[in-house]
């Protein structure tokens, strides 16, 4: 077994989730590409790292990313898929590593002139989606003169997953865009993307966590163990974003089921003041809740409603301050329960008040932005409470703080087909 660097390992895993943290964030997938290019070359030590996609029109592939001072240049190049190392990479569908490319006649030549380089070392993957190769990942020329390795192999393909995916999305609006009108695409957009990122991004992600995992055993140093520990973090945080995506991605699709049971109001309440006690303590802030003398009983789905609710008190602790308090309380109406979760934070600004349950929405803040998110929660609440035939709101002041309102029915039930994001 060769040697490990705990300390390129780290550099390389903590890069790796950089880069899988900006494919969910980005709108541009030229720029994500680029993105993923540089970070190919970086965590290779490679001089070149070119990225290559196939071109229907010509039946060649040309390069979609690459060094950008040639950008213009390369950009008129295409390398046909016969008797080219490229084309053998996309047409097999496998990696390989070139360690002697100047005895091999596959190695394209033109790129060679255009950027003034000899081929020394060589190593490429291909962009697979769901079985189907789109592309080829593939760097050349270790800056250190070394040759390419299974550790240099595993982060191309890692790298290679992600650019599978944000070059999919743009095929995939590329085909809807002819078909529907502005709305409509930018619609199916959202919901291709979505679908693609939260299957997809599973499995670079469990390599990320699985080799993160690995490595805080091999290491001793506490100072590295540390690094590592903030890697699983932010690895693991991915991971409930990805959920997050599926979520809203079934809703939109209308394919969310209800597990329908009796529940508690006052039980349901309970379960999530004890899920947040722990982090409003960390918080130095106050959790209040106000139960009902006569507990009230509706049927729906737990779980679904839990998470909803959920968001809304996690929304409240992330915007209110050291020392503040949130309440959670139940009023019964006729024919409904009402339930607020209110704090004494920073409140929302009136101007923002009818954006906040949008898709990735966030509220432009300091607290958003040391605190992060993707702008999901409230979304998936709202589809949550629709999907019981609730409805929700929010009531803010800018120096009071804010309130969401749940207004649920005590019968009927929830209606699992419902569509729900129409907006």
């Amino acid at each position: 077994m060769p040697i490990i660097d705990p300390n390129l390992h780290i550099q390389r895993l903590e890069r790796l989730v950089e880069v899988c943290r900006d494919l969910g964030k980005s709108e541009d997938v030229e720029h994500l590409l680029q993105k993923i290019v540089n970070a190919s070359r970086e965590l290779t030590g490679s001089q070149f790292c070119f990225l290559f996609v196939y071109e229907q029109e010509t039946d060649l592939l040309k390069i979609a990313a690459g060094p950008l001072d040639h950008r213009e240049t390369l950009s008129r190049i295409r390398i046909p898929i016969e008797k080219s190392l490229t084309g053998w990479v996309y047409t097999q569908s496998r990696p390989t590593i070139i360690s002697n490319p100047q005895k091999d006649p596959r190695i394209f030549r033109d790129m060679e002139r255009v950027l003034r380089y000899t081929t020394q070392s060589l190593i490429a993957v291909p962009l697979i989606f769901r079985g189907q190769t789109i592309g080829v990942l593939e760097a050349i020329n270790k800056r250190d003169s070394s040759q390419y390795n299974e550790d240099d192999l595993m982060v191309l393909d890692t790298l290679a997953s992600q650019a599978a995916v944000a070059t999919l999305s743009t095929i995939l609006f590329e085909e809807t865009k002819n078909a529907h009108s502005e709305a409509q695409q930018l619609d199916q957009m959202k919901n291709n993307f979505i679908a693609i990122a939260s299957h997809e991004l599973r499995t670079p992600l469990g390599l990320v966590l699985g080799h993160a995992t690995f490595l805080r055993e091999l290491v001793s140093d506490e100072q590295q163990k540390s690094q590592i520990e903030i890697i699983i973090r932010n690895a693991t945080r991915l991971k409930s974003i990805i959920e997050e995506l599926a979520s809203v991605n079934g809703f939109q699709m209308g394919t969310a089921r209800a597990h329908i049971k009796t529940i508690s109001i006052n039980s349901l309440i309970q379960n999530i003041y004890a899920q947040h006690i722990e982090s409003a303590k960390l918080r130095k802030i106050s959790i209040h809740t106000t139960l009902l003398a006569r507990d009230l009983r509706i049927e729906g789905d737990e779980e679904k409603l839990e998470i909803a609710l959920s968001n809304l008190v996690k929304n409240a602790l992330i915007f209110t301050n050291p020392g503040g308090n949130v309440f959670i309380t139940i009023e019964p109406l006729p024919g409904y329960v009402q339930i607020t979760v209110a704090d004494d934070g920073i409140g929302i600004p009136e101007s923002e008040l009818t954006k906040i349950f949008e898709r990735f929405y966030q509220v432009q803040s300091h607290l958003t932005r040391r605190h992060g998110g993707m702008g999901l929660g409230l979304s998936v609440a709202k589809a949550m409470i629709e999907m019981h035939n609730g409805q929700i709101w929010a009531e803010s002041d800018e120096s009071r703080g804010s309130k969401f309102f749940v207004l649920l029915p005590l019968t009927n039930g929830p209606n699992p087909n419902s569509k729900v994001f129409h907006n």
